[in-house]
């Protein structure tokens, strides 16, 4: 396995052992990870802080001309709020570790030219199932439902 969406997962399980959503993200720059974040809504009460807006954060303020050389790694689809961060710092490629348990704004990335890769990674689809399952209510809360 890629070793960045590695990282991604294991951000991801670092959120689902501090009893939040599983999702997690690293940004890449020059094959160095940059920033790295998970979702942390339930943890800081926060109504922002999914997987990819976190590692943005973590990332700190950079040249627009690193976003755009940049890569966005994350375990599941980007949602309509971080699709509109990748858009806004010039991301051109987000690769996804699956949209079978939620599809984000994939199409809307592609039709501003960003390069979007969907590896369906086994590991990243359980893990969100078994979160699916076991907590419906917190994760119909995450995605506004």
């Amino acid at each position: 396995m890629d070793a960045f969406m590695q990282a991604a997962i294991e951000e991801a399980q670092l959120g689902l052992a501090e009893g939040g959503i599983p999702i997690g993200s690293v940004l890449v720059h020059e094959g160095r990870i940059i920033g790295r974040g998970h979702n942390r809504r339930v943890q800081e009460g926060s109504v922002i802080k999914h997987g990819e807006m976190d590692a943005l954060e973590n990332a700190g303020r950079q040249p627009a001309s690193l976003y755009r050389e940049a890569v966005l790694y994350t375990t599941l689809s980007p949602c309509p709020m971080c699709s509109g961060a990748i858009l806004l710092y010039g991301i051109r490629r987000v690769i996804v570790g699956e949209n079978q348990t939620f599809m984000g704004d994939e199409e809307l990335l592609r039709s501003r030219g960003v390069n979007v890769d969907v590896l369906q990674n086994h590991t990243c689809v359980a893990m969100m199932e078994q979160f699916i399952a076991d907590q419906p209510q917190l994760w119909n809360e995450d995605i506004g439902e």
